[in-house]
């Protein structure tokens, strides 16, 4: 579950949060909430896409929040919110990305409900070698390490603004020019990859992407994903399965299918 991307405009409207919702209305509450109490001294609007939920989302939330847009979809196409940003979130990163034009996306410094640093707020793009270290085991033996640990660049010190290959979905702000150059996100990827594949092209379009420490959010991640269960683990790895197709040809796709087809095989 997670909060879409949010959006820098270039119009009078500086920023566009678009946050989608499936049956988690309590966790959508409290980052609108959150949203609403920033410092900012710039114009925004929320969007909020909801997947056909069966929670009374459709019938609490607009009560509450009437600012918001509402989109309501017939069915559930994906991820959902459990963020909760900080009063000066929306403010600091706003102000790195008009100062630092080379950037074309930023994340910033993630923990989850009980405060500990989340470690895919940076990420790397997965590689047959990436991907092997990660599902069997190495980047956690090795935390520290950029070559065991490159998927969560364990390298780079959690408290220091760096460049990175990848930043998760719960907390993406891009440029809109960017993304009309880029595509936006990739439908094809109901859970999981659609943020490294669309890192991938803002990339391959010749921008940065920063991690962003000066702040954080709170990310209750998992609250309806668990992450011991095969079905996660054959979605997740399937999903790297996907960008693998989409991104890399020949003996590398090859052996980052092989691996990943390995690693669901073993966690089964």
């Amino acid at each position: 579950m997670e909060a879409r991307p949010i959006v820098m405009d270039d119009s009078g409207l500086k920023l566009s949060i678009v946050i989608v919702n499936y049956n988690v209305k309590y966790f959508l509450l409290q980052l609108l909430q959150s949203i609403y109490n920033s410092h900012v001294s710039f114009n925004f609007e929320v969007i909020i896409v909801d997947n056909a939920s069966s929670d009374g989302s459709r019938e609490l939330l607009p009560d509450q929040f009437p600012q918001v847009k509402y989109i309501w979809n017939q069915k559930n196409v994906g991820f959902n919110p459990d963020t909760v940003v900080q009063e000066d979130t929306l403010q600091l990163s706003i102000d790195f990305m008009d100062e630092h034009t080379d950037a074309g996306a930023l994340g910033c410094r993630m923990i989850d409900g009980s405060g500990h640093f989340l470690p895919e707020s940076k990420r790397g793009f997965p590689s047959p070698r990436v991907a092997f270290f990660k599902a069997f085991g190495f980047g956690s033996m090795f935390p520290k390490s950029p070559f065991f640990n490159a998927y969560y660049m364990g390298h780079l010190p959690e408290d220091e603004i760096n460049k990175v290959d990848v930043l998760t979905g719960a907390f993406m702000l891009m440029r809109m020019d960017v993304l009309r150059k880029t595509g936006f996100l990739d439908e094809r990827f109901f859970m999981y990859g659609e943020d490294i594949d669309l890192s991938f092209r803002i990339k391959q379009a010749g921008y940065e992407i920063y991690y962003f420490p000066k702040t954080s959010i709170i990310h209750f991640k998992g609250e309806s994903t668990n992450k011991e269960t095969f079905n996660y683990i054959r979605t997740f790895y399937g999903a790297m399965k996907n960008f693998a197709r989409k991104h890399y040809s020949g003996q590398k796709a090859s052996l980052l299918s092989l691996t990943l087809n390995l690693a669901i095989y073993l966690k089964n």
